[in-house]
């Protein structure tokens, strides 16, 4: 997929898990999955967060280089305390690797004084390594409690080695990476931790992180999510998204909402409002909470549609012949997707067969939204050949209510992806 077409996904409500794209129905799961986002150029580091880079870069260095630079390298109280007072992101997430360390010669020795490790972070192509699958498997096995028969090499690569294709495009005198990368973490030569990053026209979008467990206790979720802000800052990237989704409900996720300010996707009208106290508080009344839908509906109305979404999808299972889900679990690569989502004892609701748009699913365009679309010009790929839509034999009879036709399909597939989906792209559907 093209980074640019995946920028505008993401900020409708989708996310990937390897290659596949997803989109969850928020009003029908029983915990809402919510995006996330920053501008990078405002983030202020809190105390904790300091805390986190700052007791890294000490073991880094190291107590014995630590005293030794103090004294070849005096510094008085007032500037460590303005060092501390101005917090700078970019020289704190830097200040460690080995190529900024500063090596003194020991008027003792006449030799540079050494930090304690070598500390390195590249950012390379998300390709496979057994290295990279090696310290996934014990991640999974260690801190996520997974079977060892849940995570083969090939469904490492599936989840973590097959994103968006990679790019450099140079705007103004400035190079920018498009694509997918691992940040890669190595302490002396050894590697400890990846960051794997979507790095979009707009954004660095966090993915995953995995690391050895043996590094557990060093907050490198924190400190992970730093040197990603400071990527974004100074590569030019205007915005950061948080890993996976939030879920209010699940307070393993709560930490994503602490890097501030943060604003969080109205999943309606698909605006960006202050992830306040006061939105905090409106998700602790009420699972779902869409600040436009209130706005045009009211709060009563927005929460007799919830309930009653909730309601169809439950006694619709019972009689449903095939479901959504049953359908997924068809596929092989059901089993391998990674959610980034609470372990839940309750079954999301599942949407019976049928037309998409008989649901009201947030965030999905309503059947007479893509009555207005272009339809007829949007093209289909068929074999080496694009044609037009309208040159199907049944276009004209089929309706885009009809999952089972051609028209159907790709009513449904624009009315979830959004009207941009029909620019400059085509339709492969055989």
């Amino acid at each position: 997929m093209r980074v640019d077409h995946y920028q505008y996904l993401v900020d409708r409500g989708w996310r990937r898990s390897g290659s596949l794209y997803y989109k969850p129905d928020l009003r029908r799961s029983c915990c809402p999955h919510y995006t996330l986002r920053l501008k990078a150029s405002e983030f202020q580091a809190k105390k904790d967060q300091r805390r986190a880079i700052n007791r890294w870069n000490d073991f880094v260095l190291g107590p014995e280089y630590r005293r030794k630079a103090a004294m070849l390298c005096p510094q008085s109280r007032e500037q460590v305390r303005t060092i501390w007072d101005k917090f700078d992101l970019s020289t704190a997430v830097h200040k460690a690797e080995y190529d900024n360390v500063k090596r003194p010669m020991s008027k003792k020795t006449g030799v540079p004084i050494e930090p304690a490790h070598n500390f390195e972070v590249n950012l390379e192509g998300d390709n496979f390594t057994e290295e990279k699958y090696d310290i996934f498997l014990k991640y999974q096995l260690q801190i996520h409690k997974d079977p060892a028969s849940r995570w083969k090499e090939p469904d490492f690569k599936r989840f973590l080695c097959t994103g968006l294709d990679r790019k450099i495009l140079k705007i103004g005198g400035q190079t920018l990476k498009l694509g997918s990368y691992h940040q890669c973490y190595r302490l002396d030569g050894r590697l400890v931790a990846v960051g794997v990053l979507d790095l979009l026209p707009h954004a660095v979008s966090s993915v995953y992180l995995f690391y050895d467990p043996e590094y557990e206790h060093w907050d490198l979720g924190k400190m992970s999510a730093l040197r990603e802000i400071s990527l974004a800052v100074e590569a030019g990237y205007e915005y950061y998204y948080m890993a996976g989704y939030y879920i209010h409900s699940c307070n393993k996720m709560r930490y994503k909402a602490t890097f501030d300010p943060t604003y969080i996707l109205d999943p309606e009208s698909f605006e960006w409002n202050p992830f306040d106290d006061e939105y905090r508080q409106e998700l602790d009344k009420r699972k779902y909470f869409s600040p436009s839908h209130d706005r045009t509906q009211g709060v009563d109305a927005a929460e007799s549609i919830t309930q009653q979404a909730v309601a169809t999808a439950s006694s619709d299972h019972s009689t449903a012949t095939k479901t959504t889900k049953e359908r997924g679990r068809m596929f092989d690569d059901e089993q391998d997707l990674e959610f980034d989502e609470a372990p839940s004892d309750e079954e999301d609701a599942e949407i019976p067969e049928g037309s998409l748009f008989d649901y009201e699913i947030p965030g999905v365009l309503t059947k007479d939204e893509v009555n207005r679309l272009d339809l007829d010009h949007w093209r289909l790929l068929v074999g080496n050949t694009l044609i037009e839509l309208e040159d199907l034999r049944d276009w004209e009879t089929w309706k885009i209510d009809d999952p089972d036709t051609v028209k159907g399909m790709a009513a449904e597939l624009a009315a979830v992806a959004g009207p941009k989906l029909l620019q400059n792209s085509a339709l492969a559907i055989f």
